[in-house]
């Protein structure tokens, strides 16, 4: 008999998600247009998740300031 073990796979979003409380999300050089303000998810893939669950492309953000 073999004992099922956890799968590795369910593991690796905790290595590859970070979770930021209290960040600016900027879409500019400049630092003009604020995307968001507050707590985010900064997703493997580059996506940034807001709280509501709204997703931010890759391409819509210039940078991330965490304070």
């Amino acid at each position: 008999m073999v004992d099922s073990t956890p799968s590795v796979w369910n593991e690796l979003p905790d290595f590859f998600v970070q979770d930021y409380q209290n960040v600016v999300v900027y879409a500019d050089f400049e630092q003009e247009t604020i995307l968001h303000e507050g707590k985010i998810r900064l997703l493997a893939n580059g996506w940034v998740e807001l709280p509501t669950g709204r997703l931010l492309s890759p391409k819509a953000v210039h940078h991330i300031d965490t304070q």
